[in-house]
């Protein structure tokens, strides 16, 4: 179990059933496509504007609107970037001993995007495994049953060294790249720009009162972005981009990102200093 920096919040997963009862209420963790389909029609029935959160972002998941035709033009390039074939041809298999570029075997999958303003718009789509149960998968993804994200980088990596296919360098450099450093970056700018929330009735303030407690109601006000939500991810990448020696770019802009949040969140009040710091 974790506790969050909001106060009587927690994320906890519960070994076997996944599921709680606390205070009469029973929670169950859904997580996979099996669910996303057993409670499509829960959301539709039973669905009410009271039950979103007056705060930002309530409304992102919510079934406010439903589209009743479908544009296959419209929809996200993701989900036509998916092969609708029934097995792969041999010269796939045997490119891929060579090494080949993809984009020199793309054209011998066929995949959605290829079917668009075509009489085959979406018909005909294969699959190259059947399946009897559609949750036949893991109950627990290792995401969820691995540590803390360093194990988890650890695990990726090691499946990289496997992989003759797979520089584990880029892996590393991708993963600060692309997840990390976004993630640091965002979470600093919305500690920048954050409000402060009285943590009893929720009232938001720009600044924090002097007093420190709500005008509305006397209770204790507090930040809605916290150190360790910006800071989390700092250590792992530094870590994983000196093991795995990534670039020297990226070691610098992971090193001046880490001096940035040290003069955020550094209080110089209580730095310890020693006598060669005025030397």
């Amino acid at each position: 179990m974790v506790q969050s920096d909001i106060e009587f919040t927690y994320c906890l997963t519960v070994e076997e059933t996944n599921t709680l009862v606390a205070n009469d209420v029973y929670s169950g963790q859904c997580d996979g496509d099996e669910d996303c389909v057993m409670l499509l029609m829960d959301g539709l029935l039973n669905f009410s504007k009271e039950f979103l959160p007056d705060q930002r972002g309530g409304r992102m998941d919510a079934p406010l609107v439903m589209s009743s035709r479908i544009d296959p033009s419209e929809i996200d390039d993701e989900a036509h970037n998916v092969d609708i074939v029934r097995e792969y041809p041999k010269e796939l298999y045997e490119a891929s001993r060579e090494m080949a570029d993809p984009e020199a075997v793309e054209e011998l999958i066929q995949i959605g995007e290829d079917t668009l303003g075509t009489d085959d718009e979406y018909h005909g789509f294969d699959h190259t495994h059947d399946t009897t149960d559609i949750a036949m998968g893991p109950d627990l993804s290792a995401y969820k049953t691995l540590g803390d994200m360093m194990e988890k980088m650890d695990a990726q990596l090691e499946l990289a060294r496997k992989l003759r296919a797979v520089d584990e360098t880029d892996v590393a450099e991708r993963v600060i790249e692309y997840h990390f450093l976004p993630d640091i970056i965002g979470n600093l700018r919305a500690f920048s720009r954050q409000e402060t929330r009285c943590l009893d009735c929720g009232e938001k303030y720009r600044r924090m009162p002097l007093t420190g407690e709500c005008r509305e109601c006397g209770g204790r006000v507090n930040l809605t972005v916290h150190e360790g939500s910006v800071s989390k991810y700092v250590d792992t990448a530094i870590e994983v981009a000196e093991r795995f020696d990534c670039r020297p770019y990226t070691k610098q802009r992971l090193k001046v990102l880490d001096q940035s949040l040290e003069s955020i969140f550094e209080d110089d009040t209580n730095k310890q200093s020693g006598i060669a710091d005025f030397m």
